[in-house]
């Protein structure tokens, strides 16, 4: 399609958290549709080798790759909207830059020169964008660079993309900026200065942007786009406006409706047909047409930060689309659930989703929900932790074990159900968890699993280091827990479930990060469904 890899940069000003990563999706997602191959990355400028020991409420979830990368939640957003598996290429930080940096030192690599920002640090950002490019054979990649312009760590990353710029010429790359508009009541109108000084600022890094993006909660004038496009020295044609929509996937569609997606092509000197967004132009069309409504509670610990189960929200979100449902999720503390208040908080929801989720705090409350589902036949879906927490409680209510537990959670109690497989130990770095990235799973015949995956053989990803304590196998079997995926070899159980029930599932691995928008995960797909019918069931549709 295109004779040279072609480089797009998008940077971000004026305010953090603009939708950066939404935009270079939905370019992704056009620029796809459009006949390109696009590989996406984000290059963050924190000092985490990856955010895989960060606080959920400081960063969010970490996104895992199916090579077991642990990244930024937008590298989410890429794969939603550009449907392409992503990989370690995807995302840098300037903690991993300045460890490769390093170690190279260390093994005298660079023949005995004076280590400095330019030229070291900055190659090995190039080295890395180029990288991307040349694994995935892309004609486009698009690299998102966090943060905001102005702010000191991101200089290195903008200094490297200027570098590239020059390097692959201009004509071979492109440079897109996103900035907020804000709206001023007391005088009834946007401005553009913030931008026009956002602009100046990257312009002062050698850098000036061929497109600039403009995020705003209502339409703008014509006099701010003339403006901006005049101070800002863009084309006319050049200026867009990004705004707050009811769902992020209208995005692509506003921005094509401005022809978006086309002057990039223009810019970059590509000639490509039409996109064809047909098929995400029908999957609106389901999100428009919902008309029916599930609640599901979703009961974790990082409930007070949303995009801590961003993929899960998400998926959970996606399966509603095709069942024409609206699903209504219910942000349940598990620490605030007690023996005396549980079955009044979850008794309105349709269905109960334990998510992932580290460390002991909460617990207790997660197994309170899982009780509840298992005993009043309520859909119950519990992913990586969440399974083990659907374990812990079936072993001491059902099984009758009372003191069963995680060795995460109580290094000497006598029935860990959950623990270390034989030949683990907690002596490794808590920056390297044990099992990461997509394992295959086998699927039992005539199990929930099987019926929703329609096929016997699956590959999930996984983010955790403990794991179902196979010593338990057979009494668990034998009161009627059904182990309904393992491993190929059989030694892992990766799957449990009750297969006499509509939907009580258990999995080790992370479904969310597999699901689409115009592809529901078939297990998102399945327990939404099933809480569907559970809420007809219960008189209340």
């Amino acid at each position: 399609m295109v004779d040279k890899t072609k480089y797009i940069f998008i940077t971000g000003g004026v305010v953090s958290g603009l939708g950066k990563g939404i935009t270079a999706a939905s370019l992704g997602r056009l620029l796809k549709a459009r006949g390109l191959k696009v590989a996406a990355q984000k290059l963050d400028p924190y000092i985490n080798v990856d955010p895989g020991t960060m606080s959920p409420y400081q960063h969010g979830e970490v996104y895992v790759t199916d090579d077991g990368a642990e990244t930024d939640l937008d590298l989410g957003h890429y794969e939603r909207f550009i449907d392409e598996n992503l990989n370690k290429y995807s995302n840098l930080t300037t903690g991993k830059v300045y460890w490769n940096v390093l170690n190279k030192e260390r093994r005298g690599e660079y023949l005995g020169s004076t280590i400095q920002v330019i030229p070291h640090i900055t190659n090995e950002i190039k080295d890395f964008v180029y990288r991307v490019g040349k694994q995935t054979s892309a004609d486009i990649v698009i690299t998102e660079i966090g943060g905001t312009i102005g702010d000191i760590e991101s200089q290195p990353f903008i200094e490297a993309a200027r570098q590239i710029s020059l390097e692959v010429g201009r004509e071979n790359s492109l440079f897109i900026h996103v900035t907020l508009v804000p709206f001023l009541s007391g005088s009834d109108e946007h401005k553009s200065k913030p931008t026009q000084h956002s602009v100046k600022e990257l312009q002062g890094m050698g850098v000036s942007p061929d497109i600039i993006v403009l995020r705003c909660d209502e339409p703008l004038e014509e006099s701010i786009f003339n403006k901006i496009s005049m101070f800002c020295n863009v084309k006319p044609d050049c200026v867009f406006e990004n705004m707050t929509l009811s769902t992020l996937y209208e995005v692509p569609i506003m921005l094509e409706k401005k022809n978006f997606s086309a002057v990039v092509c223009r810019e970059l000197g590509i000639t490509t047909p039409e996109p064809d967004l047909r098929d995400w132009m029908k999957m609106l069309d389901m999100i428009k047409g919902r008309n029916r409504e599930v609640n599901i509670g979703l009961v974790g610990k990082y409930v007070q930060l949303h995009d801590a189960y961003l993929s899960v929200a998400e998926s959970l979100r996606h399966a509603g689309y095709p069942l024409e449902a609206y699903v209504n999720i219910s942000w349940i503390d598990s620490e605030t659930l007690t023996e005396e208040n549980y079955r009044e908080i979850l008794s309105p929801l349709d269905g109960i989703l334990v998510p992932g989720g580290f460390g002991g705090r909460g617990i207790e409350g997660m197994i309170l929900a899982a009780k509840y589902a298992r005993e009043n036949n309520v859909p119950y879906f519990g992913i990586c932790l969440g399974m083990q927490i659907a374990v812990i409680e079936f072993t001491r209510n059902v099984a009758e074990i009372k003191d069963a537990n995680s060795g995460e959670f109580d290094e000497i109690c006598k029935n860990k159900v959950i623990d270390f497989m034989p030949g683990q130990s907690d002596n490794i770095d808590k920056g390297g968890t044990l099992r990461l990235g997509s394992y295959p799973c086998v699927i039992a015949p005539n199990t929930t699993m099987e019926r929703c995956y329609k096929t016997n053989l699956i590959n999930e990803r996984h983010r955790h280091r403990y794991e179902f304590n196979n010593n338990f196998r057979d009494i668990l079997t034998e009161k009627g827990l059904t182990i309904s995926g393992t491993s190929p070899d059989g030694r892992l159980v990766e799957t449990v479930e009750l297969s006499d029930r509509p939907f009580f599932v258990g999995v080790q691995f992370h479904p969310e990060f597999k699901s689409r928008p115009d592809k529901p995960h078939p297990l998102f797909l399945g327990f939404v469904a099933a809480s569907l019918e559970n809420r007809t069931e219960r008189g209340r549709q």
